[in-house]
C-alpha cells in the first residue's frame, strides 16, 4: 500500500513529513509564539476583510444591528476558509480534502476572533449605530480584529502545540 497516496501530485511522502517534523514552531510542545502570532495573523486577514466587507455593505445598506453582524460573521469565516482552503489547493490537494483541511485548521481561531472582535463592537457604546463615515465605526471595528489578535494568538499556539489548527495546515506549505 502506499502510504504517500493520501497527498495528491506532490512529494510529500513519510520521509518528507519527518523532515517536516523539525521545523521550528510546528513540532509538538515546542511551537513559538513568532509561529502562533503568524498563524493568527493569516487567520485574522482573511477574518478581517470577511468581518469589514460585512459591516461596511451591513451599514451601508441600513440593516438592523443584528442582521449586519450575522453578515459580517458569515463572511469572516468564508474569507478565513478560502485563505487556507486556496493555499491547499495550489499544494495539490482535492477539493474535499482541502476542505477538511480548512475546517479543521481555522474554524476554532475563527470563532474565538469572532467572538471577541464583535463581542468588543457590541459592548462599545454607540459602535453598532455608527455610520461609515463615523470614527467610531472604524476604531470599534479595528480596535476589536487588534483585540482578537491578541486574545486568539494564545490560542493558536496551544493548538499548533498539539498537532491542531495551523499546523494541519503547515503540512501541506
Amino acid at each position: 500500500m502506499d502510504r504517500s497516496a493520501h497527498h495528491t501530485g506532490t512529494a510529500h511522502g513519510h520521509a518528507a513529513h519527518q523532515a517536516h517534523a523539525g521545523h521550528t514552531g510546528h513540532q509538538a510542545g515546542g511551537v513559538t509564539w513568532g509561529a502562533a502570532a503568524k498563524a493568527t495573523l493569516h487567520c485574522l486577514t482573511g477574518c478581517a476583510i470577511g468581518e469589514i466587507l460585512g459591516m461596511v455593505i451591513g451599514t451601508a445598506l441600513m440593516w438592523e444591528n443584528i442582521e449586519t453582524m450575522i453578515l459580517a460573521i458569515i463572511l469572516a469565516f468564508v474569507f478565513g476558509y478560502s485563505f487556507t482552503l486556496f493555499a491547499v489547493r495550489k499544494a495539490g490537494l482535492d477539493w474535499k480534502s482541502a476542505i477538511k483541511v480548512a475546517l479543521a485548521a481555522d474554524t476554532a481561531s475563527i470563532a474565538v476572533m469572532e467572538l471577541v472582535d464583535n463581542g468588543i463592537i457590541a459592548l462599545v457604546p454607540g459602535a453598532m449605530d455608527a455610520q461609515l463615515s463615523d470614527t467610531l465605526f472604524w476604531t470599534a471595528l479595528l480596535g476589536g480584529l487588534a483585540v482578537a489578535f491578541v486574545i486568539t494568538t494564545p490560542v493558536n499556539k496551544w493548538m499548533i502545540g498539539r498537532g491542531k489548527g495551523h499546523a494541519v495546515v503547515h503540512a501541506y506549505h
